[in-house]
């Protein structure tokens, strides 16, 4: 390249494999699993090793992909102009993830505000189903057990990543790495009482009742909303565990430390969705 080469703020990446590798792996989870719930291309059903395959595939090009655009940072590649391209996708991926829990909450508020117009249909099952809503025969999870004690737990880590964050910002690397340590064992915690909130309802029947036409609707809005939460609860606790390795690991300094920004800022996200779960799901509509 000439030495009169147009110099610019934007960073042109080097020819990657990883979105190729990623595509093929991650049609080879879906196929797979096809394969496992169905059986399909000649393989029978309840054969899993096509899905683990493909799912192996998909984290390996996150692992490698990441690592890449880490080393990228690094080595001076993320100027402001292109720091400022990745606040943006993270907020537009914030979201799009917002716009997917609008999705389990309308369906929740369809069925809790307008059962009865739905109960005026000439189909009877529709019409038993939308009759009452909690459910008549189904037991409901109290609100200010479980589930309260899960609210504090995300309330306090949000405290210690923006402790953490706060910290990392001033140069104090020791309470960072405190707050950030913190917060993943908060988050492990919510995890495993969520985990023990579903045994409980699934060994004591609460939400399947077969008097209840409409126990199906509720179970499926409930876990749908609440399990997608954990699961994304799951995901930002690993992004947190990510970013405290990259800290014992010297990474991150005051001025550049967008990956820490990042996982902060999906992990108030996962706060304040929960808030809103457990205002409308658990306590405003969630009691007889």
């Amino acid at each position: 390249m000439s030495n009169d080469a147009v110099k610019h703020d934007y960073h042109l990446v080097n020819p990657s494999p990883w979105p190729f590798v990623g595509s093929v792996s991650a049609t080879v989870m879906a196929l797979g699993g096809v394969i496992w719930m169905k059986g399909l291309f000649g393989l029978p059903q309840h054969f899993p090793w096509v899905f683990w395959g493909g799912l192996a595939g998909v984290l390996f090009t996150m692992l490698a992909w990441w690592r890449e655009v880490t080393i990228e940072a690094n080595q001076g590649d993320h100027t402001p102009v292109v720091a400022i391209g990745l606040r943006y996708g993270m907020i537009l991926f914030i979201a799009s993830e917002v716009m997917f829990f609008v999705a389990w909450f309308w369906m929740f508020f369809e069925m809790s505000l307008f059962h009865e117009v739905r109960a005026v249909s000439a189909i009877e099952d529709v019409r038993n189903a939308w009759q009452a809503w909690p459910p008549a025969g189904v037991e409901l999870v109290p609100a200010f057990h479980l589930p309260l004690v899960n609210t504090l737990t995300l309330l306090l880590s949000g405290t210690t990543v923006t402790w953490a964050h706060h910290a990392l910002q001033v140069g104090d690397r020791k309470s960072a790495k405190i707050g950030l340590a913190l917060t993943v064992a908060l988050g492990i915690l919510f995890t495993a009482i969520q985990a023990y909130e579903y045994s409980h309802i699934i060994h004591e029947n609460l939400f399947f009742n077969e008097e209840a036409a409409s126990a199906g609707l509720y179970g499926s809005t409930f876990f749908m909303a609440t399990g997608f939460h954990g699961f994304h609860v799951l995901i930002g606790t690993i992004f947190l565990i990510v970013c405290l390795a990259r800290l014992m690991g010297g990474g991150f300094t005051p001025k550049q430390h967008f990956g820490f920004e990042a996982a902060a800022w999906y992990w108030h996200f996962v706060d304040v969705v929960w808030l809103f779960l457990f205002a409308f799901i658990y306590v405003i509509f969630g009691t007889p």
